[in-house]
């Protein structure tokens, strides 16, 4: 038993290593090459597993499970965290219809074009809808700091991205609990399932969320406030772990924790002088959880299955970029007349939807699951985070300067 320990521990450890390096290297490929890092994580991990075989995780193994899940709940956080509630008052309406509605419009979307093209029992066929359906902060957040554009654009996109991968990652589990058989079919129940589960999610992070920000963040009784990072850490899993102890989302908890952490302020909590060392730690830790879930996605690739439905694959994509995401943008900006929506502005929605880390992530858990069909779900779910991220997260400036988005510092949109 020792011996056998022994070897497992050895084995986390070298695949640690060997990720961080390979993580590091294909970084700074990233920078030179100036694309999205995450793009060539995943060429790394197919490289080191499928053409050289150094790593070589299962999806169904304990180390990749309990790295999706903390990778997951870590950048979920960090996505409420990174949001403000103050840029939200011009486009709540935008951003709540596409982080709800918009994410049901999507999945739908991409269940027809599944259902016939690849020939997926319809459950399945939304399954892969909703597992693919958000966007990625992850993604844009650091392109955004590359290219500044209108700060009401950034801040809809941004802030889209971090709301539906919460609504993706409880739609997910949704179609699991019936594909499982531990839920009944019925869209009654379906509803009231999803949104008690939202809710109940969004109550336990915002309890978890405010009491940990006012034990870190309070003046006379801010005890932890010498150990802000660590506090964020705790906050964010202790807010997983409890909503799924109690029956309802963790990644609803953990986010909505990470918006009120993120928003201390709102609530007469100031950690100024911490925002720097906060900033530091939250950019570490999603890169890293960035190399461990996109270099394991690459290296258990199934490059026979994705050969096989190659076109078909690609043509679910096809639907699901131009088609499914520009008609999800008309239907939920149209409704709100107080953003005074731009042409301009809309298009630019139009082209950014990066897929990233939480369908990656929801993919490879659902692999795990042993769930019929996943492996076909995994290819298609890899094909359209690669297609994604090389096309449009590394056009995304192009596209914003191309439609007259980049503010400039005497630019009069730069406060709008």
């Amino acid at each position: 038993m020792e011996n056998t320990t022994s070897i497992l521990i050895d084995h986390v450890i070298i695949l640690l290593v060997l990720i961080f390096g390979l993580g590091m290297i294909s970084g700074k490929a990233a920078q030179w090459l100036k694309l999205p890092d995450v793009a060539l994580f995943l060429i790394a991990g197919m490289l080191v597993g499928q053409a050289f075989h150094w790593i070589t995780e299962s999806s169904t193994s304990f180390t990749n499970q309990f790295i999706l899940v903390i990778g997951s709940t870590l950048i979920l956080f960090d996505g409420g965290r990174n949001i403000r509630l103050s840029g939200l008052r011009k486009v709540w309406l935008t951003v709540s219809l596409l982080s709800v509605p918009g994410v049901l419009i999507t999945c739908g979307a991409v269940a027809v074009v599944a259902h016939l093209l690849l020939d997926l029992p319809w459950l399945y066929a939304l399954l892969l809808g909703a597992i693919i359906a958000s966007t990625d902060p992850a993604t844009l957040i650091p392109v955004f700091k590359q290219v500044k554009i209108r700060p009401k654009v950034r801040e809809t996109v941004e802030s889209e991205s971090a709301f539906n991968d919460a609504t993706a990652s409880i739609l997910t589990f949704s179609l699991l609990a019936i594909i499982l058989g531990t839920q009944e079919v019925s869209v009654a129940s379906g509803v009231i399932d999803f949104v008690k589960t939202a809710l109940g999610g969004l109550l336990v992070g915002a309890i978890i969320g405010y009491v940990m920000t006012f034990l870190t963040a309070h003046l006379k009784l801010g005890h932890l406030r010498d150990y802000a990072t660590i506090a964020m850490v705790v906050t964010s899993l202790g807010a997983y772990i409890a909503g799924e102890a109690l029956g309802v989302s963790g990644f609803m908890a953990t986010f909505t924790a990470g918006l009120i952490w993120g928003n201390a302020g709102t609530f007469k909590l100031e950690m100024n002088d911490k925002q720097l060392e906060m900033e530091h730690f939250s950019e570490n830790i999603t890169v890293i959880m960035r190399m461990l879930i996109f270099i394991l996605l690459g290296s258990q690739v199934n490059f026979p299955l994705i050969l096989e439905h190659f076109w078909t694959s690609l043509g679910v994509i096809f639907v699901f970029m131009f088609i499914a995401r520009p008609l999800t943008v008309l239907i939920c900006t149209w409704p709100d007349r107080k953003a005074k929506w731009k042409r301009n502005e809309i298009l630019f929605m139009f082209w950014v939807r990066e897929t990233g880390v939480i369908p990656a992530a929801l993919s490879g858990m659902v692999a795990g699951m042993g769930v019929k069909h996943s492996e076909l779900i995994a290819s298609v779910t890899f094909m359209a985070v690669l297609i994604t991220i090389l096309f449009q997260a590394s056009t995304t400036a192009y596209v914003a300067r191309k439609l007259g988005l980049e503010i400039k510092p005497d630019d009069p949109d730069n406060h709008d």
